[in-house]
């Protein structure tokens, strides 16, 4: 979702006129952007982008789950929606789309090839060269030991040793 110079509310009235303030100020607190809000001091009116204030690209994906959440969607997809995100913004955007998730109001889609991701997915579909070749939960899939579970090992491996090389 692209983002605009100008207030939060035109960013959020965007996508819906006629969304009233309440339902904004509901969606912009289900996508965890509120502190947003308060830092700009100027609430839905609060000027971002350009002569306004700096978003980081956290609070720019939350954001974008506040203006997506405002269309009332049967589908929600995130696609790579942590992948440009350092590991501590990663981790709040995950929350954030748990909690989003967790409320059952729409199907949630995520795509992704950061497995921490996804691993509280209900259900978990990885594919090879396009075809579905594994399906479960992340608990299910890594007990089945195939690519999934090699995948989450490598992941888990270059984190370690990422953690490892810090002095």
């Amino acid at each position: 979702t692209q983002l605009f110079a100008g207030t939060i509310r035109e960013n959020l009235l965007f996508v819906n006129p006629e969304a009233t303030d309440s339902q904004m100020l509901d969606v912009l607190k289900r996508a965890a952007c509120y502190n947003l809000l308060e830092r700009g001091g100027q609430g839905l009116d609060t000027l971002i982008g350009e002569g306004g204030v700096k978003i980081s690209g956290g609070e720019r994906q939350r954001l974008s789950i506040a203006r997506a959440l405002l269309r009332n969607p049967n589908l929600l997809i995130f696609d790579e929606a942590t992948s440009s995100l350092d590991s501590l913004t990663e981790e709040e955007i995950t929350r954030t789309i748990i909690d989003v998730s967790s409320r059952k109001e729409q199907i949630t889609i995520l795509i992704a090839h950061r497995l921490s991701t996804i691993m509280h997915a209900d259900k978990i579909y990885v594919l090879e060269k396009g075809r579905i070749i594994e399906q479960g939960t992340h608990h299910t899939l890594l007990e089945q030991k195939g690519l999934y579970y090699a995948m989450w090992r490598q992941q888990i491996g270059e984190r370690s040793s990422l953690l490892q090389s810090i002095p």
